[in-house]
């Protein structure tokens, strides 16, 4: 890797740190902006730099950092209910990375984007649903229903500045 994109990696991981602890609670797994940051890296990057970006977050926050929603970190936060968001979180962005860098048709990367979601949604429910003993269907009302609205606000978002960062830094040859 260059000098260029290991420093875009990490500007980017950074990034995501210091937007992931900030949270408005809804519920046992709170709204955070840490899924439309890893979308957009993902969009911007390509799957395995948004994915190494999305290692360095993870690692942080396992390290004990509070990166974590609520400014928590620690392996605790990773094998609570919540959890299987959080390690949800590199499928996400491998998939959209991988979809997103084969099309530059919003819509394409709309769907690439849902489709990510909705993996992140199912890894994260069956782990909530396993450790809270409820069902899958409980767990997804819970942990997903809430989330749709600004989930969709954030993918608009993320397709919208994404391309426009993607097109700059190409422009300026730093992509």
């Amino acid at each position: 890797m260059s000098t260029r994109t290991l420093t875009l990696t990490a500007v980017l991981a950074a990034i995501c740190c210091l937007l992931g602890p900030v949270t408005l609670p809804i519920g046992p797994v709170p709204l955070s902006l840490t899924t439309g940051v890893l979308m957009g890296m993902a969009l911007i990057l390509g799957a395995r730099q948004a994915c190494l970006c999305c290692g360095v977050y993870l690692m942080l926050g396992l390290l004990g950092v509070p990166v974590f929603s609520g400014f928590t970190g620690g392996l605790g936060t990773l094998l609570g209910p919540t959890g299987g968001f959080l390690l949800g979180y590199l499928p996400l962005t491998a998939w959209c990375g991988f979809a997103c860098a084969r099309t530059t048709d919003r819509r394409l990367q709309a769907l690439a984007l849902i489709a990510g979601t909705l993996l992140l949604y199912g890894i994260g429910g069956a782990w909530y649903a396993h450790l809270t003993g409820t069902s899958f269907a409980a767990a997804l009302a819970v942990c997903m229903l809430p989330f749709l609205p600004g989930d969709a606000l954030k993918m608009a978002a993320v397709i919208i500045g994404g391309n426009a960062v993607k097109s700059r830094l190409q422009k300026a040859g730093l992509r």
